[in-house]
């Protein structure tokens, strides 16, 4: 990909198999373990060695015992996913509304033309 930072990308699920040979070794395995697991072996072996760590599962682990708050989560974002399809759907029809204004006027202005040509040919036939 041609991005204008430097990234590395990192497959976890590759990471999550080595780990489990390796163990953890430094702050970068740690956090690449609080991203990818949910195995409570590997969290306690996490926080034990990286007590930092254990506000973070502290808190993730409240915001998940409290459904309601974790749904309304969901449903702010499903509000805004609404908002921003009706918003693309209405700009989607606003487009075709406007190729079929281009397509009514071209048409009309050839329905123009050909009514002039039938006024002129039927001077024409009352002349003769």
């Amino acid at each position: 990909m041609n991005l204008l930072q430097n990234y590395i990308f990192i497959p976890l699920d590759i990471f999550r198999k080595n780990v489990q040979y390796k163990g953890i070794k430094n702050k970068l395995d740690a956090w690449l373990t609080f991203l990818s697991t949910d195995e409570p072996e590997q969290i306690i072996g996490l926080i034990t060695e990286y007590p930092e760590f254990k506000a973070m599962y502290e808190h993730v682990y409240n915001m998940c015992r409290n459904v309601e708050d974790v749904m309304g989560i969901f449903s702010e974002e499903l509000k805004i996913l609404d908002r921003n399809t009706v918003k693309y759907m209405v700009d989607e029809m606003q487009e075709t509304i406007d190729e079929q204004k281009k397509q009514l006027k071209t048409k009309q202005s050839k329905i123009d033309e050909l009514q002039e040509q039938i006024e002129l040919l039927q001077k024409q036939l009352k002349e003769r």
